[in-house]
């Protein structure tokens, strides 16, 4: 009786990488040559930048003259769990950046129709609903102070000559926040507006031809033909735009300084009070390295959502 032949299957073999040719090389070094001095600048005013701040973090870092700088671990951020003031200022900036973004997006999407119908001036219209967007954000704070003065202001003569009382738009707790917020509308919807445009052109006529010979009216083609074709450009200027704005500084500062009684007090501003009027470089980098997170945390969103929908487009 013979035994029965064991089969024993074939050990896969790893097949060598191919290995780049001179020429593969030489485009390879080209490429790297000329994307290196585009990313210099960016290594050395954003990147080391921000890694020395959030290394600053774990220090005790002050503004004192010949201060001594030691590393003391992550006491700044155990210190910082307990501060209520920074949090509400975090919670205040949820609210402001929310709130810009949503009021920004409403905004330049009635803008943005309006620029696209078949209206008479369109160029002109255009290039007026761009003026905020070539302003600094500094003048455009200044302008709306002057709009916003309780005693000589434009729009308390307004109101008051309807009958109206005018009223301290950024001194009073209950109108600042919201009036800070117009101010940042006002600002940031030429550029949601201009992108909203690019993607309502980029949507096919026929689309929309189509629908109207199926009885479709103005409003049904608006929520059926043309907000699923702006899909992504909403999501994607709406986070942006949300960045943006909690990261915001100079607007609020000049129109408030966070007041009055912290009514406007949003992490950016909060953290360079901390780090110049309290002088705790430290503790102020703390809070830097708190809000990048915060950050990162809903880009990443962003992208792993604009990954998946890529996915899906290429099944």
């Amino acid at each position: 009786m013979t035994e029965p032949k064991v089969l024993i299957a074939p050990v896969p073999t790893k097949k060598p990488k191919p290995k780049l040719g001179h020429r593969a090389r030489s485009e390879r070094r080209e490429a790297i040559a000329l994307v290196g001095p585009a990313l210099l600048p960016i290594l050395i005013f954003s990147v080391i930048p921000l890694l020395s701040g959030v290394a600053l973090g774990f220090t005790n870092a002050t503004l004192a003259r010949n201060a001594e700088i030691s590393f003391i671990g992550i006491d700044n951020f155990v210190n910082l769990m307990g501060n209520t003031r920074f949090w509400g200022s975090f919670g205040l900036g949820l609210v402001w950046a929310g709130g810009v973004a949503i009021l920004t997006l409403i905004s330049a999407m009635g803008l943005a129709l309006l620029l696209n119908s078949n209206l008479r001036f369109k160029g002109v219209t255009r290039v007026l609903a761009l003026i905020p967007w070539a302003m600094p954000p500094v003048v455009i704070a200044i302008v709306w102070r002057m709009i916003y003065n309780p005693n000589s202001g434009p729009l308390n003569a307004v109101l008051e000559s309807v009958g109206i009382p005018g009223t301290n738009w950024l001194g009073d707790f209950n109108t600042a926040l919201p009036a800070v917020i117009v101010v940042g509308v006002w600002a940031g919807m030429p550029q949601t507006t201009v992108l909203l445009l690019a993607g309502m052109q980029s949507i096919s006529p026929e689309l929309h031809e189509a629908a109207a010979v199926d009885g479709a009216g103005a409003i049904r083609r608006f929520w059926h033909v043309t907000l699923p074709g702006l899909r992504p450009v909403i999501l994607a200027i709406t986070t942006l735009d949300f960045i943006w704005q909690f990261n915001s500084f100079g607007l609020v500062y000049v129109l408030t300084e966070g007041g009055p009684g912290g009514r406007t007090m949003i992490p950016p501003l909060f953290t360079y009070l901390e780090a110049f009027r309290n002088r705790e470089i430290g503790m102020a980098s703390a809070m830097g390295d708190v809000l990048v997170v915060a950050i990162m945390a809903i880009l990443s969103i962003y992208l792993v959502n604009q990954f998946r929908q890529s996915r899906k487009a290429t099944r």
